[in-house]
């Protein structure tokens, strides 16, 4: 028996990639690239996106950058337009920025608030509805945004901002519904803690460091890069009847009850 070694490539895909500049966006952008796609690099900061692009295209692949912030509901349907009109199709979109601001509920300001809800949800919205648009028009298309542990597991101070990673899922499980028919797949990836650098202040406190990874089954925090495959999976054939879901890769965090083993065991 033949291996079918497209089955998770991208090879003759365009795949944009929001925040490509640092962080899982970076890794994604480079893994996507490596299974054949076109990327186009996307990132508030510009000289990130093209810092990730450089590397893309001196690997070999094929790639550029542009700037993008999601909080701009025209500047998204802009990007998107953009590559289609360069490339001719847009295949897979994925869309990991985000913003937290760690408070209690009861000390948090309308406008802490409105920043959070404006970049996670509905920066996250405006894609799912430019992306929509385009590849419900031309049959086919993959969408892959990022939610996160906090959208079914909390702890103080992380209302607001797990309130928008739940309502990512319920945004890309109505997509799902409405763009399945027209051959589109939306999906999201729920990481648990990763290095990267909305992680930093937990990173330098080594009790919040060492408590975040002794929940995971493997006693540590992911690598950005560990990000790469779920997210690849899920751009690809090999996902081809897979829609709706909310796909975990949180070293077993939301599926261990506490991390005391029981005597005998």
């Amino acid at each position: 028996m033949t291996a079918d070694n497209q089955l998770f490539g991208l090879g003759g895909k365009v795949a944009a990639i929001i925040g490509a500049g640092s962080g899982i966006g970076e890794a994604v952008a480079l893994g996507c690239a490596r299974q054949g796609a076109t990327v186009r690099c996307l990132d508030v900061d510009r000289e990130a996106a093209t810092r990730t692009a450089e590397t893309i295209t001196a690997e070999g692949g094929a790639a550029d950058a542009a700037r993008l912030d999601v909080t701009d509901g025209a500047g998204v349907t802009h990007a998107f337009d953009d590559i289609v009109e360069q490339h001719g199709s847009l295949d897979v979109v994925v869309c990991t920025p985000g913003v937290n601001v760690r408070k209690r509920l009861v000390d948090y300001t309308d406008d802490e608030f409105d920043r959070v809800v404006g970049l996670n949800l509905k920066g996250s919205f405006r894609v799912l509805r430019a992306a929509g648009r385009l590849m419900t028009a031309q049959g086919s298309g993959s969408i892959i945004l990022f939610s996160s542990i906090r959208a079914t597991v909390v702890e103080p101070g992380q209302s607001v901002y797990a309130a928008t990673k739940a309502g990512i899922v319920q945004l890309v499980r109505t997509a799902a519904a409405e763009f399945g028919p027209s051959g589109v797949r939306v999906n999201a990836v729920g990481p648990g803690v990763v290095t990267t650098p909305l992680t930093v202040q937990i990173q330098d406190d080594p009790d919040w460091h060492g408590a975040y990874a002794a929940k995971s089954v493997f006693n540590r925090w992911a690598r950005a890069d560990e990000m790469v495959g779920p997210t690849l999976f899920l751009a690809s054939d090999a996902a081809s009847f897979v829609t709706g879901t909310l796909l975990m890769a949180d070293g077993g965090w939301t599926a261990t009850d506490g991390r005391f083993t029981p005597p005998g065991m």
